[in-house]
């Protein structure tokens, strides 16, 4: 069954644009509305929280099980985010020709990657003369969607098979990185190798997200997009989706059982079993391991399959998010780091000491913030303050059909 499916969505691939056209899939939208929403949950942590930048909230040693948590439930957000934004671009294809398609996404990847160096980077610090620019989701989005506008190229299966071996394969590397000597250059951090780069005296580029792993999740989320052909069988696809995310689930338990590969550090039993159980749910972010993704895509997987049918006025809430997320990315960070400043100028400091020149994020001093309780209660606000926002500007895009919408 599975080859037979991607038979057919190979064959339908390669029909010329207009062959298909698709409206949105509301399970979609549902799905990326909550990961942006548990996505603010943890910036709101990085802005408030008083051991934000005193204490990994995944060291064993020094956290609480609500503190990892609240932490870990976040690990859903990137990689969900991306592997849809892979089946949003194929949905793109069935109206769209290849060469229309491929010069979108260069010119939409290229967008993203200015905006997360000019926009996004003085969103996180509020620096002005932007010391340090960051290079994180935005990003990694953007040079993943300007080599997915080549690999469209390529047949159906090849592309197929090139995810496969990046998501799979790319964690082969973690034995060459541990036993290196030598101090790691600049484009391999770029492809797979968090790290940080001096370009002057005074500014300093943070490679947060190296794009390799990060681009062969968008091509999986690509090749999975032909579950979404408009004459694709409903009642298949769930199946399909279902067993699949079960599947990687019980993949991800098997192979971190082994602590033989897949994650560049072991899980560690511990003193009490449920310390145990989350220092076996901790994989890495930075780049992303195999053993993460699986641990992250499954679950969503199952949950596109048993949400495709469910409309209520919760997750009418989750869609309006879902149908905005760039909007609902930038602004929750301004709305966050405005907030932030002005609750440090409350607590008594001034204006200069929030710009201090030696402070990288302006506006925080290290050590100072709130309990994870008010933490939670800031993350809400700021929810309540965008819903209205992100509704008006999907009923806009649902309304007009401007050009530059599509870059939005």
């Amino acid at each position: 069954m599975i080859t037979a499916d991607l038979k057919q969505g190979a064959m339908r691939y390669a029909q010329p644009a207009g062959a298909l056209l698709t409206a949105r899939i509301e399970s979609i939208d549902m799905l990326r509305g909550i990961v942006m929403i548990i996505m603010a949950l943890d910036h709101a942590r990085d802005f408030f929280h008083m051991q934000a930048f005193t204490g990994d909230p995944l060291d064993l040693a020094t956290t609480t099980p609500i503190l990892f948590l609240t932490r870990w439930i976040t690990h859903f957000c990137a990689p969900v985010f991306i592997f849809l934004s892979g089946t949003s671009i194929y949905l793109q294809s069935l109206r769209k020709t290849k060469a229309q398609l491929s010069l979108f996404l260069v010119k939409r990847g290229l967008w993203l990657i200015l905006i997360e160096v000019l926009i996004m980077s003085f969103a996180f610090t509020f620096d002005p003369d932007y010391n340090m620019i960051i290079l994180q989701t935005i990003w990694a989005i953007g040079i993943s969607m300007v080599l997915l506008a080549i690999l469209i190229w390529l047949p159906f299966y090849a592309i197929f098979i090139l995810g496969l071996a990046i998501v799979f394969g790319h964690n082969a590397l973690d034995f060459a990185e541990a036993n290196s000597k030598e101090p790691f250059g600049f484009w391999w951090s770029m492809f797979h190798r968090q790290n940080a780069f001096p370009l002057s005296k005074n500014h300093t580029l943070w490679v947060f997200y190296p794009f390799l792993p990060w681009t062969g999740l968008m091509i999986l989320g690509f090749c999975l997009g032909k579950l979404y052909d408009p004459s694709a069988s409903a009642a298949y696809r769930k199946n399909f989706l279902m067993w699949l995310g079960t599947g990687l689930i019980l993949f991800f338990i098997g192979l971190r059982l082994t602590n033989m590969y897949g994650d560049p550090s072991d899980y560690v039993v511990q003193e009490l079993p449920l310390y145990t159980l989350l220092s076996f749910i901790n994989t890495a972010k930075y780049p992303p391991s195999l053993l993460y993704m699986c641990m992250t895509i499954g679950p969503a997987l199952i949950f596109l399959s048993a949400v495709e049918k469910a409309r209520n006025a919760l997750t009418n809430i989750f869609v309006v998010f879902g149908r905005v997320p760039f909007l609902f990315y930038v602004l929750h960070f301004y709305i966050l780091h405005l907030l932030c400043m002005a609750l440090f100028l409350m607590r008594g400091h001034t204006f200069t000491e929030g710009m201090n020149p030696t402070s990288i994020f302006k506006f925080i001093n290290v050590g100072e913030g709130y309990r994870l309780m008010i933490v939670y209660l800031i993350w809400l606000c700021v929810l309540l303050v965008l819903y209205p926002i992100c509704k008006k500007f999907s009923e806009y895009k649902k309304t007009h059909k401007q050009w530059w919408l599509s870059y939005l």
